[in-house]
């Protein structure tokens, strides 16, 4: 599934125009990104919890030719299930 169907189940479900269920939809992308662009987590009860991880600094290799690179530190988005959620896909 992707935004396009993610609107139409929304649609669906609240009985509205398209318009507004793509302003729900994005409202809701909106709202994870800005918390976690603030370095919060978003918990969603049944899906799972969106964190900010740290990564180091560190050297890596490529490895076309060899030669050694320096990877700066960066903040990273991370997304853990939530038991449910594996439970209903197993």
């Amino acid at each position: 599934m992707n935004k396009a169907g993610l609107v139409e189940v929304v649609n669906a479900t609240l009985g509205t125009t398209k318009v507004q269920a793509e302003a729900v939809v994005d409202t809701m992308i909106e709202s994870i990104i800005k918390t976690l662009s603030k370095g919060d987590e978003v918990a969603i009860a049944g899906l799972g919890k969106f964190v900010v991880k740290h990564r180091k600094a560190r050297d890596a290799r490529n490895p076309k030719t060899g030669e050694t690179v320096k990877v700066p530190a960066t903040k990273v988005p991370k997304f853990s299930a939530a038991k449910a959620l594996k439970d209903a896909v197993k």
